[in-house]
């Protein structure tokens, strides 16, 4: 489910990716995209991984989710980014960060303690 959350949120960046200034696509643009596709790649990877080995991918899919927070939110304070663009791809955001943390514990319930 966050995968195919994650792949909507990123469909919805390419349509703002387009209408940036090509010095800002090739810039922030360019770091935008390759860390949201390098975080749909950890998922995509997390999804099919060993149960054990989940917790460790999910940590650093967070941190890429959180590094896309950071990345959009320096476009739109450079007004690089319409608000309303940026209220709906952070409300994407939100509600993928919320599901990573909801897959994170429910995680950490099934692994042993050590």
């Amino acid at each position: 489910m966050v995968l195919l959350k994650s792949k909507d949120a990123y469909r919805l960046w390419l349509k703002i990716e387009r209408d940036l200034p090509k010095v800002e696509r090739l810039g922030i643009g360019n770091k935008i995209d390759s860390t949201f596709l390098e975080f749909l790649e950890i998922l995509f990877v997390s999804s099919y991984t060993a149960l054990d080995k989940k917790l460790l991918l999910l940590g650093q899919a967070m941190s890429k989710h959180d590094s896309l927070k950071f990345f959009c939110q320096i476009a739109w304070e450079n007004k690089l980014i319409h608000t309303s663009k940026y209220s709906e791809l952070s409300a994407h955001l939100e509600e993928i960060g919320r599901m990573l943390g909801g897959w994170r514990k429910g995680l950490q319930t099934k692994l042993p303690a050590n």
